[in-house]
């Protein structure tokens, strides 16, 4: 049977509740959308698995309560995480402001190096705007994060938020992955050598090009 994927990565989901990190999540995974959802109670998560330089990754990814009585919960999780989306809703400036609160907690409770990227969602919800774009960006900037702008509702920015951040993800465990490839070029080069021992060694009728 064909490997299924070739490295499996956790991500986590952090910010205030109401941000819209359930339906960020459910569109990634599932490419579904539905406006009202019940407040996550503790942790969720779901898998995908996704290409990413010719490397399949499974991705964990989990998704937390931002209320404050979940708190002691949810940061069991940051350790476990190798990368991190910071998630404010662009209608709640409230919501923005408290990004500094998760990355504070992000930077007690998280393994060194865990890889971060900054989501305004709601990004359809213009009207409502609240945090101007330039100001997202200045944050993230501050950070040294990527910044995404999001919608789950009009799927603007999903696929390529979450294939970023497991793009960073992948470019901090380089050195493992080189192994992985080096282990992969070997295993290919002997199913070749295989392959061409339990060939015939005589005259063969057939029509392929030979390359003697």
């Amino acid at each position: 049977m064909a490997k299924q994927y070739d490295v499996l990565f956790r991500l986590l989901l952090i910010g205030d509740s109401g941000v819209g990190k359930t339906c960020l999540l459910c569109r990634f995974t599932d490419n579904e959308f539905h406006s009202s959802h019940i407040s996550t109670i503790g942790v969720d998560f779901k898998m995908k698995t996704i290409e990413v330089d010719g490397i399949k990754v499974r991705i964990q990814i989990w998704d937390t309560a931002g209320q404050e009585r979940y708190q002691t919960i949810t940061k069991q999780y940051y350790r476990r995480a190798q990368g991190i989306f910071l998630v404010y809703d662009i209608s709640s400036e409230r919501s923005y402001q408290h990004i500094m609160k998760w990355v504070s907690d992000v930077d007690e409770y998280a393994p060194e190096g865990v890889q971060k990227i900054l989501i305004g969602n709601k990004a359809d919800e213009e009207q409502k705007r609240q945090v101007g774009r330039e100001q997202g960006q200045q944050l993230a900037k501050e950070y040294g994060m990527d910044f995404y702008e999001t919608s789950a509702c009009t799927n603007l920015n999903i696929k390529e938020s979450f294939t970023r951040l497991t793009e960073l993800v992948l470019q901090a465990h380089r050195k493992e992955l080189d192994g992985l490839r080096t282990r992969a070029s070997k295993e290919l080069a002997l199913a070749e050598l295989e392959e061409d021992e339990s060939k015939p060694e005589g005259p063969v009728n057939s029509s392929k090009t030979c390359w003697c």
